[in-house]
């Protein structure tokens, strides 16, 4: 497939009026063509005003026909073949087997939402039925479903260029919900998102849907962005990105006549806990998967284990000594793009007036690489210091030593809110664990024992959210199937004549679905 340097608006291809973005291969710092010109605010409210047509016409497809467009999207990517590998990797400096694997998990988790939409337990419906002989009152007929918000603007990742950008997560569960998207590409990955939207543009029409199902525009700036979220059309908006940027949109939706939800990934540093008996049995062990998990993708993962907690001693000190010379040894690796590369080279920077390095990794062989990083600090300074408490995006980590297990609950208690917080321990730690539990399930949305956070499992009990700053909105999740329910409301039928009932909650259930009917749960 060629690549044109066009948005997407329904089913045309138009080029855009505005500054042109260029995609680097941040391995070589080469320009890629084509350029891609940004959109106007006339392009962005024609996009608004095809998905707001095609609302709802879309949202009461059937389970089957929309479960369908999601497997077809998935198909057309993988159909792609290697021209989607090879721009990708180019765009990011990613090496194709990352690209690769995250292809087959985006096209998994479009199949996922597809097999959740079939099932349609996300409708949640729940029947009352009349009493008309209750006293003191009767009660009427109710009959509850849920619906789509409405058109939702989806904004691309940097990190992620298939998984959490044009047809990932946000995008996938929004269409499965019922809601038309409108995706902004991120300006690292222009090529990459042309593809991948193209491929659902294609799915849109074999499908037979209307056209402003989906749409995808380009910006250099913040101009696009700030005129999807202030359009009146647009009823939710899905966002991984910076804190910054996160907490850009949420003020934009907030101030809106009719505000918004944003739910945005933002920020997370996700501590890592060493508890004694653990630390003791298999310090040398836990340095080196630390390490492995902290270096992974030059640490451009939102769940990246940025913080480590532990009481100081000697079990800690060996710790930190393995964990150094292991980093000593892990070579610079080339990062997304040059923002990014300096903006981890500040904050590597910034967290050294804060706290002592005891490591680097090797250093770098060509432009943007980023260098490995440990850092140590005292929990009184991490207590009192909120800079060492920034999250530094990329391959670089802080320990914190504390004296006791209640200076461990101190510090846990300064946290903000996180992506995930990791448990390290023995059997022996157990009764720590215990009580640092309720503290840790304030702090965060998943809670591993024994494992790394990086890595998210797509599946149906994943969480991958949590308190601000990681999340706008805790009660959220962005991987697993849940997310659907992020782009979802209730809507209640009283006394409405079978005719008139939405299919989901006709009194024959012709949809087989298993209801709450009259306080009961149907088998």
């Amino acid at each position: 497939m060629t690549l044109t340097g066009n948005m997407l608006i329904g089913q045309q291809s138009l080029c855009g009026t505005r500054e042109a973005i260029r995609a680097i291969n941040p391995a070589t710092n080469t320009p890629l063509e084509p350029a891609y010109a940004g959109g106007d605010s006339q392009q962005v409210a024609q996009a608004c005003a095809l998905a707001w047509a095609a609302f709802d016409t879309y949202r009461e497809t059937s389970l089957a026909a929309r479960a369908t467009f999601l497997e077809a999207i998935a198909d057309n990517i993988e159909a792609l073949g290697d021209a989607l590998i090879e721009r990708a990797v180019a765009e990011t400096g990613l090496p194709s087997a990352r690209i690769q694997g995250e292809r087959g998990r985006t096209c998994g988790q479009l199949r996922s939402f597809a097999r959740t939409v079939r099932l349609g337990e996300w409708l949640d419906v729940r029947v009352d039925t009349a009493q008309p002989q209750r006293q003191p009152l009767p009660r009427a007929d109710l009959r509850q479903r849920h619906i789509a918000l409405g058109p939702v603007a989806v904004f691309g990742a940097s990190n992620f260029p298939l998984a959490f950008s044009v047809a990932g997560g946000d995008t996938a569960s929004a269409l499965a919900a019922g809601c038309p998207v409108i995706v902004k590409a991120h300006p690292a990955h222009p090529g990459t998102s042309e593809l991948v939207g193209r491929a659902i543009a294609q799915a849109v029409q074999h499908c037979g849907l209307p056209d402003g199902v989906f749409s995808l525009l380009y910006d250099a700036g913040h101009e696009v962005g700030i005129a999807l979220v202030n359009d009146p059309r647009i009823k939710a908006v899905g966002f991984t990105g910076s804190r910054s940027g996160g907490v850009a949109l949420c003020r934009a939706a907030q101030a809106r006549p009719e505000p918004i939800p944003v739910y945005a990934e933002m920020s997370s540093i996700n501590p890592v806990y060493l508890f004694p008996a653990a630390l003791q049995a298999r310090g040398d062990a836990l340095a080196e998967g630390f390490v492995a998990s902290l270096t992974q993708g030059a640490g451009q993962f939102c769940t990246n284990p940025g913080l480590v907690i532990a009481v100081q001693g000697p079990a800690l000190d060996r710790f930190i000594s393995t964990a150094s010379a292991a980093l000593q040894r892990c070579p610079a690796q080339t990062m997304l793009t040059p923002g990014i590369f300096n903006a981890y080279e500040r904050g590597a920077s910034s967290l050294a007036n804060h706290a002592r390095i005891i490591a680097k990794g090797l250093p770098a062989t060509g432009p943007n690489q980023g260098q490995p990083h440990l850092f140590v600090t005292s929990a009184e300074t991490f207590l009192s210091n909120s800079q060492v408490q920034a999250e530094v995006f990329g391959a670089a980590s802080l320990v914190v030593q504390c004296s006791d297990a209640d200076q461990m609950r101190q510090v846990s208690e300064h946290l903000e809110g996180q992506l995930t917080a990791t448990l390290h321990l023995d059997e022996a730690d157990l009764p720590q664990a215990q009580a640092l539990l309720p503290v840790l399930e304030r702090k965060a949305g998943r809670l591993l024992v024994n494992g790394w956070p990086t890595g998210v499992e797509v599946c149906d009990a994943m969480v991958h959210g949590g308190p601000f700053p990681a999340t706008s909105d805790a009660r959220s999740t962005s991987v697993g199937t849940a997310a659907i329910l992020r782009f979802l409301r209730p809507v209640c039928y009283q006394d409405f004549p079978d005719a008139l009932l939405p299919t989901a909650v006709q009194h024959a259930n012709p949809l087989r679905l298993r209801r709450l009917l009259d306080g009961s749960r149907e088998a």
